[in-house]
């Protein structure tokens, strides 16, 4: 688990950074699901998008 991150004095909880580090994770991944076509078969994409970003992030907590 990780504590509070500090930047110039100021400090953020641990769900920032694992915010953050959630953001390209899923971005690899949705680039990749646009490339082999799964993404064609999503029927609302931004709710799956959210979903997906919220999954990632939601792994990195239960993983750290």
């Amino acid at each position: 688990m990780l504590s509070e991150a500090s930047l110039d004095g100021v400090l953020f909880a641990p769900i920032v950074v694992y915010a953050l580090a959630a953001l390209p994770i899923t971005l690899l991944l949705r680039a990749l699901m646009w490339r082999i076509g799964f993404m064609r078969l999503v029927w609302h994409l931004a709710l799956f998008e959210v979903a997906l970003y919220l999954s990632v992030l939601s792994l990195l907590v239960l993983l750290a």
